[in-house]
């Protein structure tokens, strides 16, 4: 069902939300992108008359109660987008006398889904690989299905909306959707805008194809790299990884982080890009610091010679002006992670200047998609948000579908 066609005309829905939100040391929200993203999709079906029932994840709590990860501390941020006062169930899966209560045009968030283990569905205090933990496994499975049913019991329609999930078998992901037809399941707003996002990005790929892809290691990125590989003509590896390819080709990266387990793996990559005629655009340059800290002294020197006790913080002036030159011409654009440590205001030259060549070639008319957790807050921090075609609230599940992996969340949905 496409929630354009569906009315929620005095329905209770229970919408996954990703309300992962960074907080600061008081609980106040420093971040409310993916509160705002999910806007659209609560408004539709408060402006339809149905009440809602917002559930999400915060953190890593690890199936136990968290003060410090409650959802109770957004409530007020929830409440002010939405323009109406929402009520909260301390527990989600004793909302039974909340959700009752729920009048048409009402809102309700539940408390984490993760202070319960059967969210993720993983056996807790037992280790991996014993017989023990086959057998918690497979009572866990069966958990997991009863706390998905009782979450179902609350609501007449399932909405999955919250992309940055989409690739966990969760509970409220997907298990919750074997509870309800295919008439009374659907995906939010934003989901479908971040499933075509990614459609734009691999099956209408326009050309040229320029990818960024950032981070600190290439471990964590070697799967998606390997899959852009066969489908982009420019490819963009910055950040960390710059100086584990330094050194696997033979350079000297001083104190810099650098995966000395995988520079085979480095050597692979830039075999492939000559196999697939892709143009690999590495680090020559970076600006280092004697020490991992904003206000540390710094030279630019060659990526694959820094001095020993100095670390590479950011990408160099002439690595600036390679990495612009493979985005301009672009048509199609992916970044996803920043240059250098962004965080640190005197090392954020390199990402501002992706960000900018990345603006310049969307008022061009290219499509670029925006994805991860870094890349975000780097577009934001530098306030250019509205100069690119989309961000995606999804950090792993944007690197997932772009390695082509099917995302339970979506596959549930269209089962």
């Amino acid at each position: 069902m496409k929630i354009e066609q569906f009315n929620f005309s005095a329905k209770k829905a229970i919408v996954r939300v990703d309300f992962n939100v960074p907080l600061d040391e008081n609980g106040n929200v420093t971040d409310e992108t993916r509160i705002v993203g999910a806007m659209p999709t609560l408004k539709k079906i408060l402006s339809d008359g149905g009440s809602i029932i917002m559930m999400s994840h915060m953190g890593k709590p690890k199936g136990k109660p968290n003060p410090s990860l409650s959802l109770k501390q957004i409530v007020s941020v929830v409440s002010k987008h939405l323009g109406r006062e929402v009520s909260f169930a301390p527990d989600c899966q004793n909302a039974t006398s909340e959700v009752q209560a729920l009048k048409p045009g009402d809102a309700l968030l539940l408390e984490n889904l993760r202070f319960y283990p059967e969210e993720e569905g993983k056996p807790v205090g037992v280790e991996k690989g014993t017989p023990e933990y086959d057998e918690a496994a497979a009572a866990m499975k069966i958990s997991q299905k009863e706390f998905a049913k009782k979450l179902a019991s609350y609501a007449d329609c399932y909405v999955m909306d919250a992309f940055g999930t989409a690739h966990r078998k969760h509970a409220s992901t997907a298990v919750i959707d074997e509870y309800f037809d295919k008439d009374h399941r659907m995906l939010g707003l934003l989901m479908e805008k971040e499933v075509q996002a990614v459609d734009n990005i691999l099956g209408n790929i326009k050309r040229p194809f320029t990818a960024i892809m950032g981070g600190s290691k290439v471990s964590t990125k070697i799967g998606i790299i390997d899959n852009l590989l066969g489908k982009v003509d420019n490819l963009i590896l910055c950040g960390g990884m710059t100086y584990t390819f330094a050194k696997a080709m033979g350079g000297e990266v001083g104190n810099s982080i650098c995966e000395e387990d995988k520079l085979d793996v480095a050597l692979e990559v830039i075999r492939k890009a000559k196999e697939n005629n892709v143009n690999l655009v590495l680090g020559t340059d970076c600006i280092a610091a004697d020490s991992f800290s904003n206000d540390a002294a710094t030279q630019v020197c060659m990526a694959n010679a820094i001095p020993e006790g100095w670390e590479g913080l950011d990408a160099g002036p002439e690595t600036r002006k390679a990495f612009a030159a493979a985005i301009r011409g672009a048509k199609t654009i992916l970044w996803n992670g920043p240059a250098g440590v962004f965080e640190f205001d005197n090392f954020t030259g390199g990402s501002k200047a992706i960000a900018d060549a990345i603006a310049e070639a969307t008022q061009a008319g290219a499509f670029s998609l925006i994805g991860g957790g870094d890349s975000v807050a780097c577009i934001n921090k530098f306030g250019m948000a509205d100069k690119v075609s989309y961000i995606s609230t999804g950090g792993g599940a944007l690197l997932e579908a772009i390695e082509g992996k099917i995302l339970p969340g979506v596959a549930a949905i269209e089962a």
